[in-house]
């Protein structure tokens, strides 16, 4: 017995210093992190979407009722036999059947369109989504970046004051507010543009195979969305980019750096540019999370076929696993985009790496 044990305790003990090595590796520990969390918002989102009144089956019946003028008894038996969805099915049971399908990659049918998964709805719709998205964020953070250091190095003049002004104001304003004012302003009384002839995200007819045409065309559909976005968060990066110089620009080491007799644009790019991006790295990961999200009232305004009107119609329809479905993207692409931003900034400064094992 006294042998057994001797052989035994060594490698009980000799697990626990294995266990802590792993857990101190940076990446791994971001990554199991970020893996709970998508865990823990998916649950919510799946219990939370069945608070809401009325199931996918009440409202059909109260649509087909409201809009064909049935009796309840008829739009019930449609129901019936349209759908498959069962809403006396117990939620926990439906939680488990949920994370079944997750572990293997399916996030289910959608309820109110039959025989249509809601990975290929997703797959279909979430694209355009991410291309105007994207497309503002990228022209948005570019013009803000840029005109961020312009007014750092030139405080208290005209293009700062001007840019923090007009910056400040559309901050303010939330970007469906923005996209209403500019179909009335710029639509309706300046007529700049043709809104309906703007609307979905290719002109039926265009084909991808015409090339530039194509291109053109879905640049085109989708300029009024990537309008609102540059416009709504042009001005805020602008405003964290010029305090991130200004603070850059009083460092000892820039002084040195002067002192040193480098040239003006090195101590830009080298020294003032490079620091005063790193604390944006986390912001502009997480902002690119909640445009997505917030996107779905963009589209609506301009009627344009992403997952945000994707959103807005299962919205409508109780549609519960497409609901569940987009919320869960949303999620990953919020708390994996952050996760990307710390492992970049990781790389940026390994200081952080460091505090975090010394803690």
């Amino acid at each position: 017995m006294a042998a057994v044990e001797v052989g035994v305790a060594p490698r009980a003990a000799g697990a626990v210093p294995v266990l802590r090595k792993i857990w101190r590796n940076y990446v791994l520990r971001r990554v199991l992190r970020a893996i709970f969390v998508v865990w823990v918002v998916a649950t919510a989102v799946f219990f939370m979407v069945r608070l809401l009144p009325g199931n996918p089956v009440q409202v059909y019946i109260n649509q087909q009722i409201a809009q064909y003028g049935v009796s309840y008894a008829d739009a019930a038996a449609s129901a019936r036999s349209y759908f498959s969805f069962d809403p006396e099915k117990p939620a926990l049971l439906a939680y488990f059947d949920y994370l079944g399908g997750l572990v293997r990659g399916d996030m289910g049918m959608s309820i109110s369109s039959r025989g249509v998964s809601v990975i290929d709805m997703i797959a279909t719709y979430l694209p355009w989504t991410l291309f105007s998205v994207g497309i503002g964020m990228l022209i948005a953070i570019a013009i803000g970046l840029l005109l961020g250091m312009v007014m750092a190095y030139r405080r208290s003049g005209v293009i700062d004051h001007a840019v923090t002004a007009i910056g400040s104001m559309l901050h303010a304003i939330p970007n469906y507010l923005l996209a209403i004012i500019i179909v009335v302003i710029g639509g309706a009384l300046l007529h700049l543009f043709d809104v309906a002839s703007m609307r979905g995200t290719v002109t039926p007819g265009v084909d991808p195979s015409y090339g530039l045409a194509w291109v053109s065309d879905i640049f085109y559909h989708a300029s009024l969305p990537i309008l609102t976005y540059v416009l709504t968060t042009a001005g805020t990066w602008a405003l964290i980019m010029k305090s991130s110089t200004t603070q850059i620009l009083g460092e000892d080491y820039v002084t040195v750096a002067r002192a040193r007799g480098l040239t003006d644009a090195r101590i830009r790019t080298a020294y003032v540019g490079r620091n005063a991006i790193l604390p944006l790295v986390a912001q502009i990961a997480t902002q690119a999370g909640f445009v997505v999200g917030g996107a779905i009232f963009v589209e609506q305004t301009f009627k344009y076929d992403g997952i945000g009107i994707t959103l807005y119609s299962a919205l409508q329809t109780r549609d519960y696993t497409v609901l569940q479905g987009i919320l869960l993207v949303i999620t990953v692409t919020v708390v994996f985009a952050n996760l990307i931003a710390d492992l970049i900034y990781s790389l940026l400064d390994p200081r952080i790496r460091t505090d975090e094992t010394k803690d």
